[in-house]
C-alpha cells in the first residue's frame, strides 16, 4: 500500500510538471506570435481607387450570354462546377480562367459555323470566381468562408465580411498564406489589434487567392 501511495505521488509530480511545460511553451508561443514576418500597413481607402486585375470566371459564376440579332441563342447560365458550360449550338465549353471578353470570343468562334459574323456579349452576374482569385477565411471567423476578391480589399474589409472574430480567437496570431513568384509564403497578421484596439498600423492589403487562418486561443 505504501508503494502504491508513492508511485502515485511520483506520477501526480511528473504529471503537473508536464502540464507546467505544456503551458509556459503555449504561453511563449502565444507572446510570440506565429514567428512569420509581418506586411507593410495598407491605407483603409486607396489615394486612387483604379481597376483591379481582371475579373476571372469561375465555377458556379452566373452568367448572362447575349448573342446580337438572335435572341433564342441569349440566355442566363450557371458554370458547372467542372468549369465548363452548354448553350444552343454550343457544347461543353470551357469558362474558368477566362475574362467575358475572351469567352465571349470563344462563343463567337464556336457560332460561326452556323451564323454570319456573330457578335456575343458575355456579363457576369453572379460572382464567385476561381480560387485563385478567391479570399478564404478558416478558424475562428464568425463566418468562415470564401469571399471573391475585390479590388483594394484589406484585412478590414475581409474581417467585415466575416462578421470578425469569435471569442475563442487568437486573433493576433492569425497567419496570412500567399502565394508569391510560384512559391507559398506565410505572413503574421494582427487581427484583434486591427478590429478591437484600432491599431491602423495592422491593416494590409489583401491579394487574391489569399488564404487567412485564424487560430483558437489557447487560455
Amino acid at each position: 500500500m505504501k508503494f502504491s501511495i508513492m508511485y502515485l505521488v511520483r506520477k501526480s509530480k511528473r504529471y503537473f510538471k508536464t502540464v507546467t511545460a505544456l503551458m509556459i511553451s503555449s504561453f511563449i508561443v502565444a507572446a510570440c506570435g506565429s514567428g512569420y514576418p509581418e506586411l507593410p500597413p495598407a491605407p483603409f481607402v486607396p489615394p486612387e481607387e483604379g481597376p483591379g486585375e481582371n475579373y476571372l470566371i469561375g465555377p458556379r459564376d452566373d452568367l448572362e450570354i447575349f448573342v446580337w440579332r438572335n435572341p433564342e441563342l441569349s440566355l442566363g447560365i450557371t458554370v458547372r462546377p467542372d468549369g465548363r458550360f452548354s448553350m444552343p449550338l454550343v457544347e461543353d465549353l470551357p469558362a474558368t480562367g477566362k475574362t467575358p471578353s475572351q469567352l465571349a470570343r470563344d462563343i463567337e468562334a464556336k457560332l460561326a459555323d452556323y451564323l454570319q459574323q456573330p457578335i456575343v456579349t458575355v456579363i457576369v452576374r453572379g460572382f464567385v470566381g476561381p480560387f485563385s482569385q478567391q479570399v478564404r477565411v478558416v478558424g475562428e471567423a464568425t463566418n468562415p468562408q470564401s469571399i471573391a476578391y475585390r479590388a483594394n480589399m484589406t484585412l478590414l474589409d475581409v474581417m467585415i465580411d466575416v462578421g470578425g472574430l469569435t471569442e475563442f480567437a487568437a486573433g493576433d496570431r492569425a497567419t496570412l498564406v500567399r502565394f508569391e513568384n510560384g512559391q507559398q509564403k506565410e505572413y503574421s497578421v494582427r487581427i484583434e489589434s486591427l478590429i478591437k484596439d484600432g491599431d491602423i498600423r495592422s491593416n494590409v492589403k489583401i491579394l487574391p487567392g489569399d488564404v487567412l487562418i485564424i487560430p483558437e486561443s489557447i487560455f
